[in-house]
C-alpha cells in the first residue's frame, strides 16, 4: 500500500499545471489554480515527511528582498529552496535600498540576469507590482502593505487539513489588513464562508469589498461583514486573527489598543464558536492583545501546524513557478 501510495504521488507531481508567472496577488489567479497549487502542496508534504523530495531546483538561485524583517518568512523560503536542491542569498533594505539607491524597475532587470526567482517582503504593493513587471524571472509577494498571498496558501493548506472536504466558515477578527484581504480572496476564490469583525474605519474599503463579492458570487462563499465578534463567531469552524499593530503603524499603537480590545480570540468567541472549531494566528502573536494565552495554548489551537506550512506552500509554489519558466522536469 505504501508503494502504491508513493506512485499516486509522484503521479499527481508529476502532472502538468499551468500557473501564471508571477504571484502578487491571489485575485490574479483563477479558483482553478489556487486549487491545483494546494492540491500539489498537499502531496509534496507527504513526500516531504517520507524523504522522497526531488532536488529538481538544483544550480537555481531565489533572492529575498526584505524591506521588513521576518523569521517565518525567511526561514521557510530559504529552507525550501535548500531542500530542492537550490541556493538563496537575502538582501535587506539597507543592502540594495531598492527605489531610493535606484528605481525598482531597474533593480527588476538586474535581478532577472543574476537569479532565478525573486521573493520580495515590502512596505509599499507597487514595489512588487513593478518588480513584476519589469522582471523576466518569477516574482513572488512575501508580503505587501496590501496582500500576503503565501501566507493565506498556507492558511488554506491548514484549514483543507483539519476540514478535508468540508468547506468550512472562516472567521477573521480585528484588522482588516493585508492578511485578512488575501485570507478572504482565497475563500471567495474557493467557495469557503467569510466573515469579518472589524470596528468601522477598520473594515474594508468598499472597493476592495466590491471586488471580493464578483469573486464570491462565482464560487458561492457569502462575504459577511460585522462590528461585533461575539456575531460574527457564532457557529464558526476557524477562529483567526492577527496583531492590532503591524510594522509601520507604531505611532498608532496606543489607538489601536483601544479600539481593538474587544476584538480579541478568548473563551468567550471560542465559546460560541463550532464545537470542533481552530483557532488560528500568523504569528507572532502579542499574547494577551489579539489573541490569550488560554486561546493560542488551547487543543483548538493550529497556529504552529499553520507556521509550519508556510514551509510547505512555499517550496511548492517556488517549484512550479520556476518549472514554467525554466522547463524543470
Amino acid at each position: 500500500m505504501e508503494q502504491e501510495n508513493h506512485i499516486l504521488i509522484r503521479k499527481i507531481m508529476n502532472t502538468q499545471k499551468q500557473f501564471p508567472k508571477h504571484l502578487v496577488s491571489l485575485l490574479d489567479w483563477s479558483s482553478e489554480q489556487i486549487a491545483d497549487l494546494l492540491n500539489l502542496a498537499h502531496v509534496m508534504k507527504k513526500e516531504a515527511k517520507c524523504g522522497k523530495l526531488k532536488r529538481d531546483l538544483d544550480r537555481r538561485t531565489l533572492a529575498l528582498i526584505f524591506e521588513k524583517s521576518s523569521m517565518r518568512t525567511r526561514v521557510s523560503f530559504e529552507v525550501g529552496i535548500t531542500q530542492l536542491g537550490g541556493a538563496c542569498i537575502y538582501l535587506s533594505q539597507k543592502d540594495i535600498n531598492l527605489g531610493e539607491r535606484e528605481p525598482v524597475k531597474d533593480g527588476a532587470r538586474v535581478f532577472s540576469r543574476y537569479v532565478d526567482i525573486v521573493a520580495a517582503r515590502v512596505f509599499d504593493h507597487s514595489t512588487v507590482e513593478i518588480l513584476a513587471e519589469h522582471s523576466s524571472i518569477p516574482v513572488i509577494n512575501a508580503l505587501s502593505d496590501k496582500y500576503h498571498p503565501c501566507q493565506a496558501l498556507a492558511d488554506m493548506m491548514t484549514i483543507q487539513e483539519k476540514f478535508l472536504t468540508t468547506r468550512a466558515t472562516v472567521v477573521y477578527i480585528g484588522d482588516a489588513n493585508n492578511v485578512a484581504r488575501s485570507l478572504a480572496v482565497i475563500c471567495a476564490k474557493l467557495g469557503y464562508p467569510f466573515r469579518i469583525a472589524s470596528p468601522s474605519n477598520y473594515s474594508f474599503t468598499k472597493d476592495f469589498l466590491g471586488k471580493l463579492q464578483d469573486t464570491a458570487e462565482g464560487s458561492g462563499s457569502g462575504i459577511e461583514c460585522f462590528n461585533s465578534p461575539v456575531e460574527a463567531s457564532k457557529g464558526a469552524d476557524v477562529l483567526y486573527t492577527d496583531t492590532w499593530v503591524s510594522m509601520g503603524q507604531e505611532a498608532e499603537e496606543a489607538d489601536r489598543k483601544n479600539v481593538f480590545a474587544p476584538y480579541r480570540i478568548d473563551s468567550r468567541l471560542q465559546s460560541v464558536a463550532g464545537e470542533n472549531h481552530i483557532v488560528m494566528h500568523c504569528l507572532p502573536a502579542s499574547r494577551g492583545e489579539e489573541i490569550t494565552d488560554e486561546a493560542i495554548e488551547s487543543r483548538n489551537s493550529v497556529v504552529f501546524d499553520q507556521a509550519e506550512n508556510r514551509l510547505h506552500a512555499q517550496r511548492i509554489l517556488m517549484r512550479e513557478l520556476l518549472k514554467q519558466h525554466q522547463k524543470i522536469q
